[in-house]
């Protein structure tokens, strides 16, 4: 990231400064090699709409997810109180995410906890700026393609984000095709609920290969994503039919900041 801007919470407020918006970057977002590709596109969207944000950097820690999904509710406070602790130091009132695990989990479980904020999705973020006019979206490097979107299970059945994704993929000069299982009756990719971190069980197809096949069938040359778990996911899936050559698993995010030649 040493070639964009991204500035910290401590740097800002060293400086006397506040961010509008700070943006939690999150596991896969912080560590995994994938994953950092989206939060580098999501980074590039900001610095090019002189969004003024920052991130929390060393002093981020897990949301607690995980923990929870996994049954370990004692952990899931701790990481909790820990993060609202950070957070309410540094006056922070709105948060901007790449992953709906730490999405709905900061947006509906902190506020119980005592951590009260304005927490959007990526997606939810560069409509808005696409909308206000920050941004200008040339569709040209996807002219003629066809795009079908996996809907991330916390984002979409959980809290009812559908048309923020779809709208930006309408931006990009290329066919949105539905998958049969989509929206409200989408299908998980598998990795919710913490099965990311355990083996499969017994069972005679995994849910990503399943979800992948239903994503094949409408022949697309892009399965777009707005979750790190359901890009490993999927790009596995796509990996297992030998398919990585025709067909791409890319966020959102990334698709934008390509259309827009970032």
């Amino acid at each position: 990231m040493s070639e964009l801007k991204v500035p910290t919470m401590a740097e800002m407020m060293a400086a006397g400064e506040k961010p509008d918006v700070l943006f939690w970057v999150g596991c896969s977002g912080s560590f995994d090699d994938r994953a950092k590709k989206i939060t580098k596109a999501i980074v590039k969207i900001l610095n090019k709409c002189e969004v003024k944000f920052a991130v929390l950097g060393a002093e981020e820690s897990c949301t607690g997810d995980p923990a929870k999904r996994a049954g370990n509710e004692f952990l899931f406070q701790m990481q909790a109180m820990m993060n609202i602790q950070v957070l309410d130091g540094y006056d922070v009132k709105k948060i901007v995410t790449g992953c709906p695990h730490c999405f709905n989990t900061l947006k509906n479980e902190y506020p119980e906890l005592g951590g009260n904020y304005e927490v959007i999705h990526h997606t939810q973020l560069i409509e808005d700026l696409l909308k206000s006019g920050k941004m200008a979206v040339e569709g040209g490097a996807f002219k003629g393609k066809k795009i079908t979107f996996h809907d991330p299970c916390y984002l979409g059945r959980a809290n009812d984000v559908y048309e923020a994704p779809r709208e930006l993929l309408r931006k990009l000069d290329a066919e949105l095709v539905e998958m049969k299982r989509c929206k409200a009756k989408g299908l998980c990719c598998g990795a919710g609920g913490a099965q990311m971190f355990k083996e499969a069980e017994k069972g005679d197809k995994e849910i990503n290969v399943e979800r992948t096949e239903e994503a094949l069938e409408s022949s697309p040359n892009i399965i777009a994503t707005g979750c790190p778990f359901c890009n490993t996911m999927m790009t596995d899936g796509v990996k297992n039919f030998n398919k990585e050559d025709e067909v791409e698993v890319l966020d959102v995010a990334e698709l934008i900041a390509t259309a827009a030649d970032l």
